[in-house]
């Protein structure tokens, strides 16, 4: 039929200079949100590593999401080609998911253009969380990363029962216990905790009273505030 004409939506376009300023203001949230992560963050990975993905993430969800608002075919391009991507890395720690999902909003708000709202969250949500970590810090609580390592006993002790064994003697002391990590290796059985302590004296007895138990074990306790970046 004459004068029919099939219209489709084409998508906002692309200005260059609005592209280079979300990116500018990008690298300004990037480099906010890694330190942030390794001030903050209370994970036992390395923090400083971990955090060098954050700009790389962000910038590029914001080069993403500009190109294809601009465009239908790239959108329906990019499903397309999403939907074969597949991550293998896993994150061990939600506090990292956090983080990384943190970078991917930011990203999206900016590649949209919604530069001012994407600030004005990001910096309320970065002072909401440094605020809790601040008053987790006031407690009086001693809260410790211990980690055990168990050397192998002579008489052939299964793992299972020396687990159970050490699980007991760090309920008589600590007021939590969470077992976060166990390695078994050839020689050893290494087991990492979350304990929290209601004072400095329940960790002198903790380790006399392991050292008894198990002979030449290896204790280690960290702050998680200060867990070392490096």
């Amino acid at each position: 039929m004459d004068g029919l004409n099939l219209q489709l939506p084409v998508g906002a376009p692309l200005s260059i200079a609005t592209l280079l300023f979300n990116l500018g203001v990008g690298v300004v949230l990037a480099l906010l949100l890694r330190w942030h992560f390794e001030r903050f963050g209370s994970t036992l990975t390395n923090r400083m590593e971990f955090a060098q993905v954050f700009p790389f993430i962000l910038l590029t969800t914001v080069l993403i999401i500009t190109v294809v608002k601009s465009s239908l075919a790239l959108s329906l391009g990019l499903v397309g080609a999403l939907s074969i991507v597949r991550f293998r890395t896993p994150i061990k720690e939600p506090e990292e998911l956090a983080y990384l999902f943190m970078a991917i909003a930011i990203g999206l708000g900016l590649g949209a253009n919604q530069t001012v709202p994407t600030v004005v969250a990001s910096l309320a949500i970065l002072v909401v969380i440094a605020a809790m970590r601040w008053a987790r810090r006031d407690r009086q609580d001693k809260n410790l990363y211990l980690s055990i390592d168990l050397a192998r006993e002579s008489e052939g002790t299964g793992e299972e029962a020396r687990l159970e064994r050490l699980n007991e003697i760090l309920a008589r002391h600590a007021q939590v216990t969470d077992l976060r990590r166990v390695d078994s290796r050839e020689g050893s059985l290494e087991a990492t905790y979350f304990v929290d302590f209601d004072g400095s004296n329940r960790v002198s007895e903790l380790i006399d009273e392991l050292n008894q138990a198990f002979p030449g074990v290896g204790v280690s306790f960290i702050d998680q505030n200060q867990l070392p970046s490096i």
